[in-house]
């Protein structure tokens, strides 16, 4: 098993858990997300799980709600494949009135955004990823740094 890097997403994702009933984790594949979000999540439904995958799309459309329950904050991998579970989340996170609930994770938009209707504002905070930086993967120091620059 391969060793988890930290990045400098992880802080930005703690604090928006601390905020928000919910964090929308996006980004280009293989940038990181599910990988970060699993850093914090005490449970985990994975979408796109080929064994499981059927009965997941199903069970979002009958009782979204049921896979919504578990530890917290769960991490709800690759989301888009049921839209429906944007507003599931939306409705516990306002039911639940507590920070930190769910962490969405996906790179691609929904196919169909007809079945989402509430924006999310006030209940989700956004995290967009990027590959990792030179700093980040190892081949930097970090000496140089831009921040301190400015």
């Amino acid at each position: 098993m391969k060793q988890y890097r930290p990045r400098i997403a992880d802080k930005m994702l703690s604090r928006r858990l601390m905020g928000v009933g919910a964090v929308l984790i996006q980004g280009p594949k293989w940038c990181g997300k599910t990988t970060t979000a699993e850093q914090q999540a005490k449970s985990v439904v994975y979408m796109d799980d080929p064994e499981y995958m059927d009965q997941n799309i199903e069970l979002a459309s009958l009782s979204p709600k049921k896979l919504l329950a578990g530890a917290t904050p769960r991490l709800i991998d690759e989301w888009q494949l049921a839209p429906q579970l944007w507003d599931a989340a939306r409705f516990e996170v306002d039911h639940r009135d507590e920070e930190g609930q769910f962490i969405f994770t996906g790179s691609a938009v929904p196919a169909d955004t007809e079945k989402i209707h509430h924006s999310g504002t006030g209940r989700f905070a956004w995290l967009t990823m990027r590959t990792m930086s030179l700093y980040e993967s190892g081949e930097s120091t970090g000496e140089v740094s831009l921040n301190d620059l400015f």
